[in-house]
């Protein structure tokens, strides 16, 4: 069997949408907790939580872009977050948030696990994906002290 470099190539980019999409996910969750918020407590939900996924989002994105441009491969064109409703409340908003960034995570593991990065991947995208799981590293600690002083 031969190892075809375009497959792995698109196989590795397949992973990194799916990423995109489940950042999109939680950033979409945070945006609605945000709203329920007052304007301190939004405040502290936009610093700890909104912007690392919001950031990590934005870059899943740049590498999958940058990556597929340069090997003339499609470039996934992001789901729109899924709708939540306010009656989940702030708690519920950002447990569901933390679940997708947890799913985006789990998918980066196996995927850098795979080796694709190295074997068919670059500096740039191996940096990218980095990245990402550095932003969105210790975000169950911050969600759990964000939640934990709610309303202090």
């Amino acid at each position: 069997m031969t190892y075809d470099a375009t497959q792995a190539r698109q196989e590795l980019l397949d992973s990194l949408a799916e990423v995109i999409d489940h950042l999109g996910d939680a950033v979409g969750a945070l945006g609605e907790a945000y709203e329920l918020l007052d304007e301190r407590n939004g405040d502290r939900l936009e610093d700890q939580l909104f912007r690392p996924v919001r950031s990590a989002y934005g870059r899943a994105q740049r590498t999958h872009t940058r990556f597929a441009e340069g090997h003339g491969l499609p470039v996934h064109r992001a789901a729109p977050p899924s709708a939540h409703a306010a009656s989940h409340g702030v708690k519920g908003l950002v447990d569901l948030a933390l679940e997708a960034v947890e799913q985006a995570d789990g998918t980066l593991v196996a995927l850098q696990d795979s080796m694709r990065p190295v074997e068919v991947g670059d500096a740039e995208l191996r940096a990218g994906l980095a990245e990402v799981r550095e932003l969105i590293g210790d975000l169950r600690s911050r969600a759990r002290g964000f939640v934990r002083t709610l309303g202090r």
